[in-house]
């Protein structure tokens, strides 16, 4: 029996009221696991008058007493991986090891958040003139929101709560209604490590909950992650209304082979960030571009029996490789892709189309696929598939490779990899993307480095996590001060300077 399932505001779990639910599936039987509320309009307004309240109190408590409390909070995270990774995964359908991988992730950044009173030092100068002091300092924006991918509903909202909790604001969470257990979960231990009832809250819903966080008021600052069309419009319309906003977007990530690359290391990155998650990662790579017929065929060789010897399977079974998509919709889309490369002319290599397993017949499957001879004018390249699909480019020359990814709508992830330093050196400096990796497939920064790529895969001038993060969830506010000390100038009309 499906479970009924809750929002989170002011430290409890509160019942919709909308009358309107989603369901919650388990993506590995494709069956009903629970019944989600979708917030009204009333019931966000609600919750951000909640969190304001908070916010007046948390933004005005001691950084250090803060701080306190992100250690516990971390602390709880450590301890209770094991049954977050559990919720996560009957959700999401992940593996348990991609779930721990994305937990730790989180942790990470909760870990930078902990150093917050010195991330959060303001700047000072001593008499800059007539016994003047000017002095700067950071200060909470107050209720900000954050709308979460269902990818990584856990390291996405750590990615942006603790960060925005950290600089004193109120966070609200509009997780993703396809995997709410584990954003609920957090809620939870946040109240366990001592956060105020208020600071941390927790609502589903779709466009009537966004949009009510886009259009109100009271919240001056939206981050967010997912596609790029809503992200699009989460930016646009939050910026209307203005509003601080951040938008991180959908991909096509390319790793470019070069001749002289280890082949074997390049083949194990290929699967593990093309197939890992089932592709289902913004930073997945998606495109293999070998440089050159003769890379392509060693490359090809060493890759096909690799991708064919994956196995899809539940998220408890300790052999399976590539986990199930999050929804049936999302199953037939990929599969309609797939369908739609071969009409396009492209090689397909493996196919993974219709992958069934003994059990879990209603799952929503999809197993390791494989193109070749892919060209820049097939959907299935201009198209984030957000599936287990790796294509194959092959162009002749380095620089036809740098100016097809340069060329791309997308610029989240890339990769090269060589042993030659002034290649990688070139290839770093001249494409046009976000995050760059050297003989790394995967280069997300570690959480005191900043998250963010380029061109429609970004919306916003600022990043995730890292130093950018205080900046994105503070308001600077700049002093000067002089304390009498016997000064007689009289009055002075002309505008002041320090002479």
């Amino acid at each position: 029996m499906a479970e009924q399932l809750h929002h989170w505001i002011g430290g409890k779990r509160v019942e919709g009221t909308s009358g309107r639910f989603g369901d919650v599936f388990n993506p590995a039987t494709g069956e009903v696991i629970g019944k989600l509320p979708y917030a009204s309009e009333q019931e966000m307004d609600a919750c951000v008058k909640n969190a304001q309240a908070a916010a007046k109190l948390w933004g005005a408590t001691a950084v250090p007493k803060r701080a306190a409390v992100i250690f516990k909070f971390r602390e709880l995270l450590v301890q209770n991986v094991d049954k977050l990774a559990e919720v996560l995964c009957l959700e999401h359908g992940k593996t348990l090891a991609d779930a721990k991988g994305e937990i730790q992730r989180g942790i990470d950044v909760t870990e930078f958040a902990c150093g917050i009173p010195h991330l959060i030092k303001g700047e000072i100068n001593s008499n800059i003139g007539g016994d003047i002091d000017l002095f700067s300092i950071r200060e909470p924006l107050g209720v900000v929101g954050g709308i979460t991918p269902f990818n990584f509903p856990v390291m996405i909202p750590l990615w942006m709560g603790a960060m925005a909790v950290a600089c004193g604001n109120a966070f609200i969470n509009k997780c993703s209604e396809r995997d709410p257990g584990a954003p609920m979960m957090l809620a939870e231990l946040w109240q366990q490590a001592g956060l105020p009832d208020g600071v941390w809250n927790v609502i589903h819903g779709d466009k009537v909950a966004v949009d009510s966080l886009l259009l109100h008021e009271d919240v001056p600052a939206i981050s967010f992650v997912g596609s790029t069309g809503v992200g699009e419009y989460v930016y646009q319309t939050g910026c209307a209304h203005n509003k601080r906003v951040q938008a991180f977007c959908g991909a096509k990530n390319h790793m470019v082979i070069m001749p002289d690359a280890d082949m074997d290391q390049a083949v194990d990155a290929l699967i593990g960030a093309g197939y890992g998650s089932a592709g289902e990662r913004c930073m997945a790579i998606s495109v293999a571009v070998p440089v050159g017929e003769g890379t392509a065929d060693a490359l090809l060789k060493k890759l096909t029996p690799r991708v064919e010897s994956l196995k899809i399977g539940p998220y408890n079974d300790p052999n399976a490789d590539i986990n199930p998509l999050i929804t049936a919709q999302a199953q037939q889309r990929v599969e309609s892709l797939i369908t739609r490369g071969v009409e396009e002319g492209a090689e397909l290599v493996v196919d993974g189309r219709g992958a069934r397993m003994q059990g879990y017949e209603d799952g929503f499957f999809v197993g390791s696929t494989l193109f070749n001879k892919v060209t820049t004018d097939m959907d299935i390249y201009k198209t984030e598939i957000f599936g287990p699909v790796l294509s194959v480019m092959t162009p002749s020359t380095y620089e036809d490779a740098v100016q097809m990814i340069n060329d791309h709508e997308y610029g989240n992830g890339v990769a090269v990899f060589t042993r030659d330093g002034d290649t990688a050196r070139h290839f770093a400096n001249s494409v046009d993307i976000g995050m760059v990796g050297v003989n790394v497939p995967i280069p997300v920064p570690m959480a005191f480095h900043n998250f963010g790529g380029a061109k429609r895969s970004k919306f916003g001038d600022t990043q995730m996590h890292g130093p950018e993060s205080i900046r994105f969830f503070t308001k600077m506010k700049t002093i000067s001060a002089r304390w009498p000390s016997g000064i007689k100038e009289g009055a002075q009309l002309a505008f002041p300077t320090n002479s």
